[in-house]
This record gives structure tokens, sequence and C-alpha cells, in this order.
């Protein structure tokens, strides 16, 4: 997730300083990726390094407003699109994969504890998105398109976990 480019993004709105970027961040992804204050300002330094970003005062924070230069680099990553040369790495299926080859690892009981908490977690996010969808308010459109991804992620997760399962009885089956 680039915070560099969603604060360069905020600020394009107006000018705000670290902790209204990270709340407006939360508020507008409906809370789904947490940000640490600390990452925000380090963000913000490096913002400011770079000269897309400039502080200016304010009443007694630091307020941070969009360059020009800012401008033009947030609006090239909103027209290319994300790349998938190098996918983020996957906690689960390095864990798999690695329990696959260490001797006394339980790999099927990895799998059912994960399963458990990705299916509890997809109602969870359905639930969200049900009631957030019954308020009908355009200014949650945001909150929405984030619970979808999820709700798709989640369930393209549990389907993996039931083709890991199989190939875990394949796998069994051409030991015996």
């Amino acid at each position: 997730m680039s915070i560099r480019h969603s604060l360069l993004a905020l600020l394009q709105d107006r000018p705000r300083y670290g902790y209204q970027l990270r709340t407006e961040f939360e508020d507008r992804t409906g809370s789904s990726w947490p940000l640490n204050i600390g990452q925000v300002y380090t963000t913000l330094d490096r913002l400011e390094r770079d000269g897309l970003v400039r502080k200016d005062g304010g009443d007694g924070h630091v307020i941070y407003s969009i360059t020009t230069a800012g401008r033009t680099e947030v609006g090239a990553w909103f027209t290319a699109p994300v790349s998938r040369a190098n996918p983020p790495r996957n906690e689960l299926a390095i864990k798999l994969a690695l329990g696959l080859t260490i001797p006394g690892t339980d790999v099927g009981a990895i799998i059912q504890a994960q399963r458990t908490v990705s299916i509890r977690a997809l109602q969870d996010y359905t639930k969200s998105r049900r009631d957030t969808a019954a308020l009908q308010r355009p200014a949650d459109t945001a909150r929405l398109l984030v619970l979808d991804s999820l709700i798709f992620q989640t369930e393209a997760e549990v389907r993996w976990l039931d083709l890991c399962e199989a190939r875990l009885v394949q796998l069994s089956n051409l030991r015996a």
C-alpha cells in the first residue's frame, strides 16, 4: 500500500497536519488499514525532502501542503495501474509452504485454524457491508468499495484453503 501517494492524494483537497491525514485516511478507507502516526510523519518528512509537500505554520500544528510536483506525482499514481510484477508477501502462503517442508508440522491444522479465522472475518466484512449499504449515503461509497475488496479477497482465500487441503489429501495418497 502506498502511504506516500495516499497522503499526497488527501493533501489535494486542502492542507492538513499529520493527525488529520491519518484520521482522513482511516475514515475514507473504512478503517481497514490503520496508520501509525509515526509512519505518517516519517512519510511526510520524506515527501518534504523530495519536494512533494511543504510545511506551513498553523494553529500550533505543522500544516502540510502539496506542491506542484506533488500534484504531478499523485496524478501519475492515479492514472497508472497497480503493478502485479512483485506481489506482496503472503504470510499464510509462506507459512504453508514452509510447514510442508518442516517435519512434524501439522499443515492440516494450520489450514483449519486459518479457515476458521477467514470465515469469521468474511462474516464480519459482510455484516459491515450490509450495515453500511443500508444507510444509502453517497459518502459511504469509498467504504463499500474497500469492504467489497476485502470480501472478495477473503472469499478467494477460503477457496484457496480448500485447494490446499485437497492437495494435502493428494500428497497423503501418493505417500500411501
